[in-house]
């Protein structure tokens, strides 16, 4: 079969090491030449961002970071970074600190240097999302994508194994959700394969040794790989659901992703069978579905929506606000009536594969 394809890779430098960040953060701010640095950290990040940042001197700190980026929250920072003549941004944290960061960039144009703490992966992505009145709006933007990523799997040691296995399958969900994008192509989906085998691979080590490093250093690899491939495909039914989820109805937004995952994948395969067989192998299981519940499985992974506060009385409202966000390119043709079934097997944590046949 001949291929036929476009395919855009972003431009960033990555530095990778554990140990290694703040080595690596003083000379980036040299190598960029900035004088007046924002460093961007939520109160809980801080002494560790304070760390990172001890070899470079910072002209102002902010800490005001909120889940799903507030368009009133984003406004204060960049109306912060204004008012002090800031010329890098320099964000350590994860998704939503990364978030915020991009909010700032996405009008000022200023260059950002991620340093990421979780395995959100949007360090690596030219995509921003910004919630107003209860709506969360995403779209692309190239001022956004940081000009460079600095991975320190040392920096993720303090977070808690649940976390890290909601974090990580968040990262899984850019790379499944990458094999049935608006934009997939060979190129993403390799990317997103080898993010499947890495995240895999990395987890469970995580939980079988919380203090050791080589788990983590997997698993941001695999959020890292995750990411560009999600960048390159764009964004697929699964985070069309999600961002609904979590900016209107306020759901945590790694452990929404963990939860939703498995019944989009469940929904999606039968329709998408080369896709299905790529995502089997990268678990190295006899089918998509099973080798990531059985990974779920091994991490006692998020199950329900329940658990995080969404209701019943939410699913009419949440199909009624994903429908017209669905990609046309979607394997699987999405109506009210399966969109409600799917969100109404995740609410209650039954078993996904009562969507293989709906």
């Amino acid at each position: 079969m001949s291929l036929s394809f476009e395919h855009v890779t972003l431009g960033q430098r990555v530095l990778f090491g554990t140990g290694a960040a703040a080595a690596n953060l003083a000379a980036e701010v040299a190598r960029l030449g900035a004088g007046r640095v924002m460093v961007i950290a939520s109160e809980f990040e801080t002494p560790m961002a304070r760390t990172v940042a001890a070899e470079i001197e910072v002209a102002l700190w902010h800490h005001d970071v909120v889940m799903h980026v507030p368009i009133e929250t984003a406004e204060k920072a960049r109306a912060a970074a204004a008012g002090h003549g800031i010329d890098l941004l320099v964000c350590v944290g994860g998704g939503s600190t990364t978030g915020l960061a991009k909010a700032i960039a996405m009008t000022s144009r200023l260059p950002i240097i991620a340093v990421p703490t979780t395995y959100a992966g949007s360090e690596a992505t030219n995509v921003w999302g910004l919630t107003e009145a209860a709506r969360k709006t995403t779209g692309v933007d190239d001022a956004v994508l940081p000009a460079t990523v600095i991975y320190d799997a040392a920096l993720t040691l303090s977070l808690p194994v649940d976390m890290s296995v909601a974090s990580g399958l968040n990262g899984m969900a850019h790379c499944i959700d990458s094999m049935w994008g608006p934009r997939a192509d060979p190129i993403n989906a390799a990317l997103g394969a080898e993010g499947i085998r890495a995240l895999s691979s990395g987890l469970p080590l995580i939980a079988a040794d919380p203090s050791g490093t080589e788990g983590r250093e997997q698993a941001l690899y695999g959020a890292y790989l995750s990411a560009v491939a999600f960048a390159s495909a764009g964004s697929g039914l699964h985070h069309k659901i999600c961002h609904v989820l979590g900016g209107t109805f306020n759901l945590p937004h790694a452990q929404t992703h963990a939860t939703v995952l498995p019944y989009v994948l469940a929904f999606n395969a039968p329709a998408a069978p080369d896709a299905a067989a790529r995502i089997a192998a990268a678990f190295g299981t006899a089918d998509a579905l099973t080798g990531l519940q059985e990974l779920r499985k091994r991490l006692d992974a998020p199950r329900a929506l329940s658990d995080y506060g969404f209701t019943a009385d939410g699913i009419a409202e949440a199909v009624a606000v994903v429908l017209p966000a669905v990609p046309a390119s979607n394997p699987r043709p999405v109506t009210a009536e399966n969109l409600t079934a799917l969100l109404t097997a995740a609410l209650t944590g039954e078993d996904p594969r009562v969507l293989l046949d709906l």
